[in-house]
C-alpha cells in the first residue's frame, strides 16, 4: 500500500470516527426556520397526546408552527427516551445529581406533552412558561377500605394526612416521570413501593391498579380526571401527594430563542382566547381544581 493511499485511508477513518462521536447539535429558531419543519416529541398520554393525531399540546404546538411559517411533524417517544430524543444524550440520575452520557440522533425540536416542570429536568432543559397545572393524587380501587381525606384549607396538613395511610399498603409507582416516589419523600420510609416497570405508558397505571398489582397509585390530576370517566365507579381519589405543579414546554438549552418564540405565542394565544379554547375541548372541568392558575394573562 502506498503512503497516498495510507494517508487517504486513515484521514476517511478519522473522519468517519469524527462523525459518529461528534456532539450532537440542537435547532434553535433559525435552524427551524431554515428546515422549514418543527418537530414536536410527544408521548401518548391522556388527552395532551392521545395517539389519534390529537390532543392539547398537539394543537398547541401545530399553532405554534403555523405561527412560524414551517410544517409540523409530531415525533412520538416515551418518558424513557424523550430527553435523549431531544438532546441526543442519556440523562443519568444518581440522586439529585445529573449528567449526559453518549451521544445519540437528536429526534425532535421540543417537547410538549403534558411535561411536568420537575427539578432534575429543569438542570438539562430549559422549560417554557407553565401551560397546565397539575398534582399527584393517591388513588385507589373504589373497594378499598381507605376513604378519602375529609380535606381542609391546609394543603400541607392534607399532604400529610393522605400520606399516613399509606403504611402497610402497597403503592405503584413510576420512576423517572412525575409519579417518581423519590419526588415526594415517599423512598427509604418502610412503604411496600412497587414499580411499574413495563414501560413509562401513566395511561396504564389504573389498569395495573384494576389488575391488582397493587392496593393504591399515584396519579397525576389530568390522567386521574380522564380515568375516573373512563372506569366510572371502579376508582377514588384518596388525596393528594403532591403540592401544585406546572407542566410547560421542554427545549434544549442551546435553543433560547425557540423557546423565547413559544412563549411569546402562548401569550398571545392566552390573550386571544385561542388556549382557553384549547383547554375546554380537551380539560373542561379543570378550571374549578385549579382556579388560581387560569386565572392568569400570562
Amino acid at each position: 500500500m502506498s503512503a497516498k493511499i495510507y494517508t487517504a485511508l486513515v484521514a476517511l477513518f478519522v473522519g468517519v470516527l469524527c462523525l459518529l462521536t461528534a456532539t450532537p447539535v440542537q435547532a434553535d429558531l433559525k435552524e427551524v426556520l431554515a428546515k422549514g419543519e418543527l418537530r414536536h416529541l410527544g408521548i401518548k398520554y391522556a388527552n395532551f397526546v392521545t395517539g389519534s393525531g390529537d390532543g392539547m399540546d398537539v394543537e398547541l404546538v401545530q399553532g405554534f408552527a403555523k405561527s412560524l411559517g414551517v410544517n409540523y411533524t409530531l415525533v412520538y417517544t416515551d418518558f424513557d427516551n424523550v430527553l435523549k430524543d431531544l438532546l441526543g444524550k442519556q440523562v443519568v440520575r444518581q440522586g439529585s445529581e445529573v449528567t449526559l452520557e453518549g451521544n445519540y440522533p437528536i429526534r425532535g425540536d421540543m417537547i410538549s406533552t403534558g411535561y411536568t416542570i420537575l427539578p432534575w429536568r429543569a438542570k438539562v432543559v430549559e422549560f417554557s412558561a407553565p401551560i397546565f397545572p397539575t398534582q399527584v393524587w393517591l388513588m385507589a380501587r373504589s373497594d378499598s377500605v381507605l376513604a378519602p381525606i375529609k380535606g381542609s384549607q391546609d394543603l400541607k396538613q392534607d399532604i400529610q394526612d393522605t400520606k399516613s395511610l399509606l403504611q402497610g399498603k402497597s403503592l405503584l409507582v413510576m420512576e423517572k416521570t412525575c409519579l417518581d416516589p423519590g419526588l415526594y419523600g415517599l423512598k427509604d420510609k418502610g412503604l411496600d413501593l412497587r414499580k411499574y416497570t413495563k414501560n413509562t405508558n401513566l395511561n396504564e397505571m389504573v389498569p395495573a391498579l384494576l389488575n391488582n398489582d397493587a392496593e393504591l397509585s399515584l396519579l397525576d390530576v389530568a390522567d386521574a380526571l380522564l380515568d375516573m370517566q373512563k372506569w366510572t365507579g371502579k376508582i377514588k381519589v384518596i388525596g393528594p401527594i403532591s403540592e401544585v405543579q406546572e407542566m410547560a414546554a421542554a427545549f434544549a438549552k442551546d435553543a433560547p430563542e425557540l423557546r423565547n418564540a413559544f412563549d411569546a405565542y402562548l401569550q398571545k394565544i392566552r390573550a386571544d382566547g385561542t388556549y382557553d379554547a384549547i383547554v375546554k375541548k380537551y380539560y373542561p372541568g379543570i378550571r374549578s381544581y385549579f382556579p388560581d392558575f387560569f386565572a392568569r394573562k400570562s
